[in-house]
């Protein structure tokens, strides 16, 4: 199939493409700066466009058989002010708008889209179990991923199959959360954050490859779709477990209150979390790779 991927030259994305190529699908990537993009098979186009913009990009979108939504600012690289909350939001809404936008109305094939979402989505609810049929949150990120899923589903009435994948924390190598957390523990100053007892709903980044993969072959899944391990962590459990993947230390824990000044509005997702579970992945009959966080993070730090 014909491929069309927003944000693919990101973790996840890097992750992701080489496993399309090697069951024979063609890429191309839409990205601000071909020119820092390297090709690594034939199969790879790189496509020169700012994804927030109105252009013609858009009527490559009618070439591709799927169309992968990967585009948005990090939520995690800085303090949450007012212009980086602005930031965080357009590039989500414009981006998945311009997407759908590019999708015409008549065409020979359906076009799947696989618009990226995330577990925040559900806000904060304590110990509760949380599945796709959970209702939202009411906190900025919360209310973020509705207004970004909501722009998505739109395709819904140009006849796409559209799936939500809302993500959990995404571990793995060459990048994501734990870039931030093993270089502490390294130090010996890791450990849980404020009580320890918040949930940690995660991934790691092959199994998420794999879910894509799923889901691309399994054509009756529609929706949102949990892409996290089955079994969510405390924040206490995540520090011990990356202790003992790295022969480490774990036990010095970063005070909540120091969590809020430094990181503001966005401290408050960290301190808080969600118990998220995959039900719907698991109903289908996929097999996690990792499902245990001990076994995810030895592979991790074994291969770095």
């Amino acid at each position: 199939m014909n491929i069309l991927i927003t944000g693919g030259t990101g973790f996840v994305g890097t992750g992701l493409i080489p496993r399309l190529v090697a069951d024979g699908h063609r890429i191309t990537v839409l990205t601000r700066s071909p020119k820092k993009a390297k090709a690594a098979s034939p199969h790879i186009l790189y496509l020169a466009a700012d994804p927030t913009q109105e252009g013609p990009w858009q009527e490559a979108v009618k070439d591709h058989d799927v169309l992968i939504n990967l585009a948005g600012a990090s939520i995690f690289d800085r303090r949450w002010t007012a212009g980086y909350k602005l930031l965080l939001k357009e590039s989500r809404i414009k981006t998945t708008r311009n997407l759908v936008a590019g999708i015409p109305e008549v065409r020979d094939r359906e076009i799947t889209l696989f618009s990226t979402s995330a577990v925040g989505y559900y806000g904060f609810q304590g110990d509760e179990e949380l599945t796709e049929a959970s209702p939202p949150g009411k906190d900025f990120l919360a209310q973020l991923a509705v207004e970004w899923e909501g722009e998505a589903l739109k395709a819904q009435a140009k006849g796409c199959r559209v799936v939500i994948t809302r993500f959990g924390i995404v571990l793995g190598e060459k990048g994501g959360a734990l870039d931030q957390m093993i270089p502490l523990f390294k130090k010996f100053v890791g450990g849980p954050i404020g009580s320890g007892r918040q949930w940690f709903s995660w991934i790691h980044i092959q199994d998420l490859v794999e879910a894509f993969v799923f889901l691309l072959r399994n054509r009756d899944v529609s929706g949102p779709v949990n892409l996290c391990a089955p079994y969510p962590v405390r924040n206490e459990g995540l520090a011990k477990a990356i202790g003992r993947a790295l022969n480490r230390p774990s036990f010095l824990p970063a005070p909540g209150f120091m969590i809020k000044m430094a990181l503001g509005e966005f401290g408050s997702v960290i301190l808080e979390g969600q118990r998220v579970v995959p039900r719907r992945l698991l109903d289908k009959g996929f097999v996690f790779q990792y499902p245990d966080i001990d076994q995810a993070l030895q592979n991790i730090v074994s291969g770095r």
